[in-house]
């Protein structure tokens, strides 16, 4: 099949998608190096206003395409991802690139080898544009830290694009490349899509190797992707999936076809649950955001589904994942660092949180793990009549650079600043598929997310609904006046 290039800027590539792009270099109707160039010099063009990277090496990025040229070039396949940009989070580890959390005490860390996914992105064919910017140690759902500074949204250079897989947000939503490597512990992946207008999956826990904590077994994080297409999201999935030694957690192949389940047509039969609030939580919805998705849903009725508002009775589960994941997570993975020592330096939340994972109590962690049960097989009892539950992402557009989430929850406990406008982290409690779909913008101009979440490893409906969502409320023809 012969690819064409998009004619809507002077190559054709930069909204070109990661499926043509590597369609065409096979091809050889472009060479791997001319890609390259072409988003190396978009990056510097575009990224001193964004902020997206935090390392970017031209010469190790035109080299590596050259690699890819020469493959094709001796008959070779190079892989999947022939030739198609794309970037790692900076605390994704990539032998001998930075790898700091964003922590300035760590400054000057490179990691000593390569994780499972930056070394299964590589073998595929693909060529690392760089690393991108992220909170420190990705801890909350904005994009700013001591050691880089603040990532800026390219919808709006005065707005966060969430976090903490920000600076892939934002380089995806800018034309800085098709894909972008993320981790989501607590939305982070899903978060900052919907803040800047791309879509963002975060599949099973396990479905993915992960080693951000690789001396723990974590149930809650996950990698993931954000691009601009679904069919995107599911190439690089199909790259990235399957088990692999670092992590005891990961799931085998079960021979699911992801680019296939991508794909356009009806959902009739499926049931559908719609929930404004999921029932959970104090922080209303912006009412602009909340009509967006209000809107939105009503694709999934003209595609065949029967939609019903309804939420699954579960036990609020902020207190759960504050106490039960966030604590014990932070707390002694960061027993290295004098803390007392480092005022100024590191994120002052950021030392709240740690500090109180040092106090926290074993029962206080078993009474979160068993609401985390009670959460899990509530919504599992929801998903056995449902296969779809959809709700609005965030509960608000925005907010500005330089604050720690929505100014309204100012002032409010440090658990609801962080969790009470997002509702995503249920689904991290889970550990089941989610991914968030962009569905318009606000008056103001700042993109809205619709959150789509599946059942236990239900991950090919969820990229099923969402290209089937995409194909008649298509969203990546719609470009940030930033890019």
């Amino acid at each position: 099949m012969t690819a064409t290039l998009p004619q809507d800027d002077d190559s054709g590539l930069t909204w070109a998608t990661a499926v043509g792009i590597a369609g065409m270099v096979r091809a050889g109707h472009v060479s791997a190096r001319e890609v390259a160039a072409h988003f190396v010099e978009r990056v510097a063009r575009l990224d001193p206003g964004l902020n997206a990277f935090v390392h970017h090496d031209p010469g190790r990025v035109l080299a590596r395409a050259g690699e890819i040229d020469a493959v094709i070039a001796a008959g070779g396949d190079p892989g999947p991802l022939a030739g198609v940009p794309y970037s790692l989070k900076e605390s994704t580890a990539a032998a001998g690139l930075p790898c700091t959390g964003g922590l300035r005490p760590l400054e000057g860390t490179l990691a000593p080898r390569d994780s499972a996914v930056a070394r299964r992105l590589a073998v595929a064919g693909g060529v690392l544009l760089g690393k991108t910017n992220l909170p420190e140690s990705g801890y909350w759902g904005g994009t700013d830290n001591h050691l880089y500074g603040p990532t800026r949204n390219p919808w709006d250079p005065s707005c966060s694009p969430g976090g903490s897989t920000g600076g892939g947000a934002a380089a995806v939503a800018a034309g800085l490349g098709p894909l972008a490597d993320g981790s989501d512990g607590a939305g982070s992946i899903r978060i900052p899509a919907a803040m800047c207008g791309v879509f963002g999956f975060k599949p099973s826990s396990g479905r993915i190797p992960q080693e951000f904590m690789p001396d723990r077994h974590v149930t809650f994080i996950s990698h993931g992707v954000l691009s601009r297409s679904v069919a995107d999201a599911a190439l690089m999935l199909s790259v990235e999936a399957g088990p692999d030694p670092a992590d005891p957690l990961s799931l085998p192949c079960d021979g699911t076809d992801y680019a296939g389940a991508a794909v356009a047509g009806d959902l009739r039969g499926w049931r559908i649950a719609w929930s404004p609030d999921l029932g959970i939580g104090e922080v209303a919805t912006d009412p602009e955001v909340l009509a967006l998705c209000r809107r939105a849903v009503e694709a999934f009725a003209t595609l065949g589904a029967t939609v019903v508002e309804a939420a699954p009775d579960w036990p609020d589960p902020e207190q759960a994942m504050w106490s039960g994941c966030w604590l014990p997570a932070y707390a002694p993975d960061h027993g290295y660092l004098d803390w007392d020592a480092l005022e100024g330096e590191v994120d002052e939340h950021l030392v709240e949180i740690i500090r109180a994972g040092a106090a926290s109590t074993g029962i206080a962690r078993a009474d979160a793990d068993l609401v985390r049960g009670r959460v899990y097989r509530a919504f599992a009892a929801f998903m056995s009549e449902h296969d779809l539950l959809v709700c609005p992402t965030l509960r608000v557009a925005g907010f500005p650079v330089g604050e720690f989430g929505p100014p309204a929850l100012a002032g409010e406990p440090l658990s609801r600043r962080l969790l009470g406008w997002v509702n995503t982290y249920p689904f991290n409690m889970t550990g089941t598929p989610a991914a968030s779909v962009p569905v318009g913008r606000t008056s103001a101009g700042l993109p809205v997310g619709l959150h789509l979440a599946g059942g236990h490893l239900g991950d090919a409906a969820v990229l099923r609904a969402a290209a089937v969502f995409e194909s008649v409320r298509p969203w990546a023809r719609e470009h940030p006046p930033h890019s």
